[in-house]
């Protein structure tokens, strides 16, 4: 067993530690200092100490900060914020109870207060975007709040804040290029392409022609390089219609693609019109090709005032216009919320379905 001044030395260096990360700013690399020889004296701190990525970076160290759970109460453990991730470690549960969250998850930290938790009465709630609301709460030291609540904030939303992202910092070897797991020509081979009625494009090699388009896309075999352009200048965006999915048997296609500029003054294209003519030609068993727009058909008109607009029959007799009617994202966001609250933390069951239908989030989503 440890020596009476073993202790006590190790119960020194816990409250310098701890009193360092209280009493102001303190830099990374001294964190990690401190915390090495604290979890060097002291096995609570081994135990709860989070696991980094290599790169990753210890930013504060909080203890007995309060998790307030919906579902197991309130737990008391360590708190630490790195660069990457905020973790909260308790072993005074079996197994440890442990909450680890990557900060690429918080959309929101806001200040609250928190009452019925002793000297834990100022807090912090956590808004992530995976449904789960998180609360801290925390001892009042001015300092300790401080410190926590502005490096979650400026760790959480780092662009924000003038720090760069966190990938920038991690340094894990990996014996793959993560730039080449993924080969497009191998996916397309996969389908079957290029075949008599498509081939490969590179057209959009140095992203010219739609910079938010992959360098390779697949088009119609007998579109030419000068059509494409001009209906890339017809096309919100530059995003011309392009083949995404194709049947192994059928050959049926799903060619995806943004709003055409027609304008309130119904503006054409014929290259635009010829090109999509030729995308159902490439579909040998259909004799229509069926649009489907993801806006209500009322934005969809709003848009067109301003110099969108769609496809209109009397131009592209071929074709059939389908408005999936969809909410804009703000209407799309708040029917979320309403349905994040009534799953989480806890569901009435007496009013389950009515409080379903007030959200609309179910008739959002048919198509």
């Amino acid at each position: 067993s440890p020596t009476g001044s073993h202790v006590e030395w190790c119960k020194q260096l816990i409250a310098a530690t701890i009193s360092s990360q209280i009493s102001g700013s303190v830099p990374s690399e001294g964190v990690s200092r401190d915390y090495r020889a604290l979890r060097d004296g002291n096995k609570l701190a081994q135990m709860e100490e989070a696991p980094l990525f290599p790169g990753e970076s210890i930013k504060v160290i909080a203890k007995d900060v309060m998790y307030i759970c919906p579902f197991m109460g309130a737990v008391s453990g360590t708190l630490t914020v790195t660069d990457f991730r905020m973790f909260i470690k308790s072993v005074e549960r079996d197994p440890p109870f442990v909450v680890d969250v990557p900060l690429g998850v918080i959309s929101r930290v806001e200040k609250i207060g928190v009452q019925s938790h002793g000297d834990n009465s100022c807090g912090i709630e956590i808004v992530c975007k995976d449904m789960r609301n998180l609360r801290l709460a925390y001892k009042q030291e001015e300092q300790n709040r401080l410190e926590i609540f502005e490096n979650l904030v400026t760790r959480a939303f780092p662009v924000s804040n003038g720090l760069p992202l966190f990938a920038f910092s991690y340094k894990e070897k990996f014996a793959v290029n993560g730039w080449k797991v993924y080969d497009p020509m191998a996916e397309y081979k996969r389908q079957g392409l290029p075949n008599e009625s498509w081939k490969i494009s590179k057209i959009n090699s140095s992203y010219e022609l739609c910079d938010t388009y992959p360098a390779v896309l697949v088009v119609p075999t007998s579109v030419k390089d000068d059509d494409l352009s001009k209906v890339a200048a017809f096309r919100a965006k530059g995003r011309v219609p392009v083949l995404s999915w194709i049947h192994p048997e059928s050959q049926a296609t799903i060619t995806r693609c943004s709003q055409p500029s027609v304008g309130p003054n119904d503006k054409r294209c014929k290259e635009d019109e010829k090109y999509l003519q030729t995308i159902m030609d490439a579909n040998a068993q259909s004799h229509k090709l069926i649009i489907f727009d993801a806006r209500q058909n009322s934005v969809a008109d709003t848009n067109k005032a301003k110099g969108g607009g769609y496809e209109s029959e009397s131009a592209y007799p071929n074709a059939e216009l389908v408005f999936l009617e969809i909410h804009n994202i703000h209407v799309m966001r708040e029917s979320l919320r309403k349905l994040k609250e009534i799953v989480y933390p806890t569901i009435d069951e007496t009013r389950w379905l009515s409080n379903v239908d007030s959200t609309h989030w179910l008739e959002y989503i048919r198509v």
